[in-house]
């Protein structure tokens, strides 16, 4: 029987640029907490393994075509703890030379469950080393069925969300490094929940990175084209909600706040 209530964990972490092995453990560490505080759902920020401006520091040749070794040991995690984990790591594509920003949704049984490219990634910049993905991308995943996948400046472009919902979503899903100021979120992630009638999760990242300030940086859950939560932390932080299932709305009006 389907559960009421849909405990999801926003991991709010403030990975460093480059710091793999760093970034890794803070990235598992949070995801058994959240699963020990009941989370049926993880989510992480965009380029949670590597950090945002990893590119610079640490090149491209560690990545790999996923899952790789460290993605499957998470999908044992997932189906250690029976749960959900929409995993952001960057991929690449063989036997081409292609790179993507991606976001993996990994099941409870630890298997892939689908994957989507980051569609308006930057061609300059931090995100250069990226192939812009050419899909909007859906996965099964229970309890809701087909979820939308997006990545950040995503939900820039109301035709990717809207493409969601024609392809049945249910719900949308989005990472996120996206920083507060002159090019901040302004309106989109509420937006995209207009356009298409679906509630979206955004787990946003915090901490401060080579270029971007990302410790006033808010993970948000949005519905009807207004932000119904706003949550930000200067520290690595795991944000739980709970999320009505009967209803479509949050079972409870606050989220509960963990420290790393």
């Amino acid at each position: 029987m389907t559960r009421p209530t849909l405990r999801i964990a926003l991991l709010h972490l403030a990975p460093i640029p480059g710091a793999l092995a760093r970034n890794r453990h803070l990235v598992t560490s949070a995801i058994i907490k959240a699963a020990r505080h009941g989370a049926g759902w993880i989510m992480t920020p965009e380029l949670a393994v590597s950090g945002y401006t990893f590119a610079d520091t640490l090149g491209t040749d560690w990545i790999e075509p996923q899952p790789g070794q460290w993605m499957s040991r998470i999908g044992r995690l997932a189906a250690c703890h029976r749960v959900t984990i929409f995993l952001s790591h960057p991929e690449r594509q063989a036997p081409s030379t292609r790179l993507y920003n991606s976001l993996f949704a990994i099941g409870p049984d630890g298997q892939v469950a689908g994957r989507h490219r980051k569609i308006n990634a930057l061609r300059v910049g931090s995100e250069a080393w990226s192939t812009p993905g050419t899909e909007a991308t859906t996965v099964r995943v229970a309890p809701f069925g087909s979820v939308g996948l997006l990545i950040c400046a995503d939900a820039y472009t109301p035709e990717i969300a809207v493409s969601l919902k024609r392809q049945q979503a249910k719900v949308l899903v989005s990472s996120a490094a996206w920083a507060p100021g002159l090019h901040g979120p302004n309106g989109e992630w509420e937006r995209c929940t207009k356009e298409t009638g679906l509630p979206l999760f955004v787990c946003n990242r915090t901490g401060k990175d080579r270029t971007l300030d990302f410790r006033h940086a808010e993970s948000v859950v949005a519905q009807d084209g207004r932000r119904l939560l706003s949550l930000a932390c200067e520290r690595s932080a795991i944000f739980m909600i709970d999320w009505n299932l009967t209803t479509g709305a949050l079972a409870d009006p606050n989220a509960r706040r963990i420290l790393l």
